[in-house]
């Protein structure tokens, strides 16, 4: 059985923190203060706890499996599993784009002659699917980990987690190895 590397990558400017999940810990839940502070056009400071999924998610997924395109569309198609792990639910107002390329298969993109392609065949790539899902989360969480604190027009600010406090709901769900 051949082992191949998934990678995940992505841009997460979305959800609702009242349905955000860190390892099944219903961490949103858990953390209801330091929401992002909007800027009323002329008016004053509030804190902003939006109703609706607004924002948007990019995600990138990377493999060295040999796939070919139709077989990548299905490895994109497992993103949303991973989103829907940590409390993304794809709302209205969600915009999301998921793409999946493959780095085996070198040389297919010659553009004369005959090329050799080898592909995983379809029957064995639910590994591959239940890796993408496991990588999305993870990718996603660790972007929300390494996110700081950050104000941007109109001195918006969305606030990072705290480290300190995420740990204490990790550890009162029984999620936090020490």
């Amino acid at each position: 059985n051949d082992e191949f590397i998934v990678g995940v990558l992505v841009q997460a400017n979305y959800g609702l923190r009242k349905n955000l999940m860190i390892g099944g810990a219903p961490v949103g839940r858990e953390m209801p203060e330091l929401m992002p502070e909007i800027h009323a056009i002329g008016g004053p400071i509030h804190p902003e706890m939006p109703t609706q999924e607004t924002g948007s998610i990019i995600v990138i997924v990377a493999t060295d499996a040999p796939l070919l395109p139709h077989q990548l569309k299905r490895l994109a198609r497992r993103v949303p599993i991973g989103i829907g792990r940590v409390g993304g639910y794809g709302g209205n107002g969600s915009g999301d784009i998921f793409i999946a390329f493959s780095t085996a298969n070198e040389g297919a993109y010659q553009r004369e002659g005959k090329v050799q392609v080898d592909m995983v065949v379809n029957d064995q790539m639910s590994d591959l699917f239940e890796a993408t899902a496991w990588a999305t989360e993870e990718a996603i969480v660790n972007a929300m980990i390494a996110a700081e604190t950050t104000t941007g027009a109109n001195g918006n600010t969305v606030h990072a987690i705290p480290h300190d406090e995420l740990r204490e709901v990790l550890r009162k769900y029984n999620r936090l190895v020490e």
